[in-house]
C-alpha cells in the first residue's frame, strides 16, 4: 500500500506539471489530466507489472527442471500462533490502522449518501418543465440552483420560476452550460472521484485534486457554450443573476453553473480568449507520457526474475553428475556421504 500511495502521488504531481505547461490550452485536455491522475489512485502499477510477469513466463523462459527440489525446508515455527513483539505484548498497530481507516471510509460513504438521498428528494418532487431539449428537465421546489442529476439518464432540475427572472439569451446559456455537462458525463466522472475520495480520504492530494476537475470542469463548459455562439457579456451576467437569486448547490454530485472560482470565471468569460488546442509537439509529449506510465511497470514485470527462482535454476544447471545419475532420486544422507560424509544435523555453524 505504501509503495502504491508514493507512486500514485507521484504521477499526480507529474499530472500537476503538464497542466502548468499546458495552461494556455483548452481546459477540456487540463481536465483530462487531473482525471487521470485521480483514477491512478484505483489502479496500482502492481496490477501492470503482474502483467508484465505474465508476459515473461508465456515468452518462453525455460522452466525449472522437475527434478530440482529444495534440499531443506524450513518453515515458520508456529505458523499459528499470533504475532508478539519482543517485549511479549500484541502488536495492534496493523488493527488500528484498519479501524481508523474504517472510520473514515464510512463517514465520508454516509455523507455521499446523504446527498444521494437528497437528490432523489428532489427529483420525486420535480415536476416536468416544457421546453425542447435534448433530454428530460424538470422543475424542483427544494432546488437551489440548475442542476443535472444521474448518470445514465440525466436529468435537468431548474429552480422554479427561472426563466422569469432571466432574459431568453441568459436562460438559453444557462441551458447550454448544464446540457455541456450532460454532454461531458461530467456526473459519471464525478462519482468517479467520490469513490475515490471515499476508499482514499486520509491522502490530501485527492481532495486537491477533487478542487481541480471542479475547476478545470466549469472552465471547459464555459469555454463551450462561448465556441458555440454564445455572447459573454450575456452568458456572464447569466451566472452573476443565478448567483444573486439562488445559493450555489450544496450536492456535490450535481453539477451546477456557478462552481469554481467565480470571480475568476467571469473575468475569462469576459475576455473571451479562444484557446487552442493541442499542437502536434503537446500531443507527442501526452501521449509519450501516457506510453511511458503503462509500459515501464509493465517492464518491470516482465525483466524481473524472483532470486530464489534463478538460484534454483542456477543449482539445477550446476547439479553433479552423480545427481543426474541417480535420476533425482538420491536421498539427502547418500548425498551426504558422497560430498564427504559429514550429515546435516539440525544445526547451523560457521
Amino acid at each position: 500500500m505504501t509503495n502504491h500511495l508514493w507512486q500514485s502521488t507521484s504521477f499526480a504531481l507529474a499530472a500537476a506539471l503538464l497542466t502548468l505547461a499546458l495552461r494556455k490550452n483548452r481546459a477540456a485536455v487540463r481536465y483530462g489530466l487531473w482525471f487521470s491522475a485521480s483514477v491512478k489512485f484505483l489502479i496500482p502499477f502492481a496490477l501492470l507489472t503482474m502483467l508484465g510477469g505474465r508476459v515473461e513466463r508465456h515468452t518462453g523462459r525455460p522452466a525449472l527442471p522437475a527434478a530440482v527440489t529444495p534440499l531443506v525446508q524450513i518453515s515458520e515455527p508456529f505458523p499459528d500462533a499470533p504475532y508478539f513483539s519482543p517485549q511479549g505484548h500484541r502488536d495492534w498497530t496493523g488493527g488500528v490502522i484498519l479501524s481508523a481507516w474504517l472510520w473514515g471510509f464510512l463517514g465520508v460513504a454516509l455523507m455521499r449518501l446523504r446527498g444521494w438521498r437528497d437528490i432523489r428528494a428532489a427529483v420525486r418532487s420535480s415536476a416536468p418543465f416544457e421546453i425542447a431539449a435534448p433530454m428530460d428537465v424538470r422543475t424542483s421546489p427544494g432546488l437551489l440552483e440548475p442542476g443535472i442529476v444521474g448518470i445514465w439518464r440525466p436529468v435537468l432540475l431548474l429552480p422554479p420560476g427561472i426563466e422569469q427572472r432571466l432574459t431568453p439569451s441568459q436562460f438559453q446559456a444557462v441551458l447550454a452550460h448544464e446540457l455541456c455537462h450532460a454532454q461531458r458525463r461530467d456526473n459519471l466522472t464525478s462519482a468517479t472521484h467520490m469513490l475515490i475520495e471515499a476508499v482514499f480520504w486520509f491522502h490530501p492530494l485527492v481532495w486537491w485534486i477533487g478542487a481541480r476537475l471542479v475547476e478545470e470542469r466549469e472552465r471547459a463548459c464555459d469555454e463551450e457554450v462561448l465556441r458555440r455562439g454564445g455572447e459573454p457579456r450575456e452568458y456572464a451576467e447569466a451566472i452573476v443573476s443565478i448567483c444573486k437569486l439562488y445559493a450555489e448547490s450544496p450536492l456535490a454530485c450535481v453539477p451546477g453553473v456557478t462552481g469554481s472560482n467565480l470571480k475568476k470565471r467571469i473575468e475569462e468569460i469576459m475576455a473571451n480568449r479562444v484557446k487552442p488546442g493541442l499542437g502536434g509537439g503537446k500531443k507527442l509529449v501526452l501521449a509519450a507520457w501516457g506510453l511511458l506510465a503503462v509500459t515501464i511497470p509493465i517492464m518491470v514485470g516482465i525483466s524481473h526474475v524472483p532470486l530464489s527462482a534463478q538460484t534454483a535454476a542456477d543449482q539445477g544447471a550446476d547439479a553433479p553428475s552423480w545427481q543426474a545419475a541417480a535420476g533425482g532420486k538420491m536421498t539427502f544422507e547418500e548425498a551426504s556421504v558422497r560430498r564427504g560424509g559429514r550429515r546435516f544435523n539440525g544445526s547451523v555453524g560457521c
